[in-house]
């Protein structure tokens, strides 16, 4: 088991859950995920609690009963500072910070002009994840978005990241890259999923799809998406936790 030591600016470094139930959630997460819960002080705010994976941080929780449950992707940045003055001139709307996260880093929350939510992440102490790609651990970030071509053209704007996209699938998906290395997609909501705002969602490898969607549903979740093939990529799902929180989970096939 490899740890991860640092993350390259403009790749997913962070994955933050807002719960209206701090400990349902972590028994939740522990249950399909196998996850554990290392709470750490913050005074009235609470407490800040990171979940690990094998002693490493896989991402966060807290409490938040004012707003809907959801999960944050952060990407790592030189400068959040010099990235939130490049993201207002490209129309995105900033809903929190700049902030220092006391001696672990300097972030903020923004909008892109779709309404997609997303983190920027400035490394000091704490760099982000420390795992990444294995069994339980982060392996993908995808947005669902109204104006696939406008969000392209800001992503890569603002973070340099190149794009791919497979128009000859049944839907049209557009891989996002980050130098060589894929990090994420992004497609265009389609009509039947009227009323979902765009998105920001995580993926988790896990060892079997179908256990773990199982395993949701005994636990109290409800699954958004059953168990599907991606040809030559995995089998993915998307559930719900207790709490109405949206996740993906995907089985990736070995490369060749």
């Amino acid at each position: 088991m490899a740890t991860v030591t640092s993350h390259a600016p403009g790749t997913f470094c962070w994955i933050e859950l807002a719960t209206s139930d701090a400990a349902a959630a972590k028994a939740f997460y522990a249950g399909i995920f196998g996850w554990t819960a290392k709470d750490m002080p913050m005074g009235e705010m609470g407490f800040y609690t990171m979940l690990q994976n094998a002693g490493r941080d896989a991402g966060a929780l807290y409490e938040n009963k004012q707003m809907p449950p959801n999960w944050l992707s952060y990407v790592a940045v030189e400068s959040v500072d010099d990235t939130i003055k490049t993201a207002k001139d490209l129309g995105a709307n900033v809903m929190a910070g700049p902030m220092d996260v006391f001696e672990s880093g300097r972030m903020a929350v923004l909008t892109d002009p779709q309404g997609a939510h997303f983190a920027v992440w400035e490394p000091k102490q704490h760099i982000g994840i420390g795992v990444f790609g294995e069994s339980n651990s982060l392996v993908w970030n995808e947005l669902a978005t109204s104006d696939e071509e406008a969000a392209r053209t800001f992503y890569t704007s603002l973070f340099g990241w190149t794009t791919k996209t497979d128009s000859g699938s049944p839907m049209q998906y557009t891989e996002i890259h980050a130098g060589e290395r894929g990090i994420g997609g992004m497609y265009k909501l389609k009509p039947e999923m009227q009323g979902v705002p765009p998105n920001w969602i995580p993926y988790i490898a896990v060892d079997d799809c179908d256990a773990t969607v199982a395993k949701t549903t005994e636990l109290g979740g409800s699954v958004m998406m059953p168990p599907m093939d991606i040809p030559g990529i995995g089998r993915f799902a998307v559930i719900k936790d207790p709490q109405g929180a949206a996740i993906s989970i995907i089985k990736t096939e070995p490369r060749a």
